[in-house]
């Protein structure tokens, strides 16, 4: 049985009051991750006025909130810091298989990880972020080279994030490998493995699509500022 999809409308909120509750930062309705954690934050379906102004105090004066995924209008005091369209992905028939050659990153490879996403830039990547889930590296002559892992985590499904790769090893196969193999690991919990991509990062959704992921719905990512 195919586990219900809704929790995916607004996956952040989900995770936060679900799977992810033990890295909350709360003030009423408004949830948010400790920030060294993942800089996302979410509010419930069709925010209210006192929402967002929950959303004003948990954030602070002046302060950023990035909501990811759900689409939604802030008050006109907030300021608008990024509006920027996406997709969401889910597995349709991947081959999920374990990576002979990956190795479960610690804490200990978080410097190194950092690092990594630094020069690749696929998305938020905090110091616990590796908390959230599983993390698969690759390794050459000791160098971590390319990653992935698990990140949002609600009822049912795990997100596939941080899949990155150092330039100078780009086009052998590495970022389709770790999917595989992280996604190997979702399915053993009896999850679905999904992702999201940028809309113009066209080379990274071709990749997903071969894989066997599907687009389930466009999305948008989205930084406000809240009022001073």
């Amino acid at each position: 049985m195919e586990p219900d999809e809704a929790p995916l409308d607004n996956p952040a909120y989900a995770a936060l009051i679900g799977p992810h509750a033990e890295f909350v930062e709360r003030r009423g309705a408004a949830v948010r991750y400790a920030p060294d954690v993942c800089p996302m934050a979410a509010l419930p379906d069709d925010p209210s006025e006192c929402d967002w102004a929950d959303a004003a105090a948990l954030a602070g004066p002046g302060s950023s909130l990035f909501l990811p995924v759900v689409d939604v209008t802030a008050p006109s005091t907030w300021g608008v810091v990024m509006s920027m369209p996406g997709v969401q992905m889910v597995d349709a028939g991947i081959k999920a298989v374990p990576d002979q050659e990956a190795v479960a990153l610690t804490a200990a490879d978080v410097p190194e990880m950092l690092d990594l996403v630094r020069r690749t830039d696929p998305g938020p990547f905090r110091p616990r972020t590796i908390e959230l889930g599983t993390y698969l590296g690759i390794r050459r002559e000791g160098a971590l080279i390319a990653m992935a892992g698990e990140r949002l985590r609600v009822p049912g499904w795990t997100e596939i994030s941080a899949v990155c790769t150092d330039p100078a090893y780009r086009g052998q196969g590495l970022a389709s490998r770790l999917i595989s193999a992280v996604a190997h690991g979702i399915r053993g919990r009896e999850e679905i493995p999904f992702l999201h991509a940028a809309a113009t990062n066209t080379s990274a959704i071709r990749l997903y699509e071969t894989m066997g992921f599907v687009h389930r719905t466009s999305v948008m990512f989205q930084v406000f500022r809240a009022p001073e």
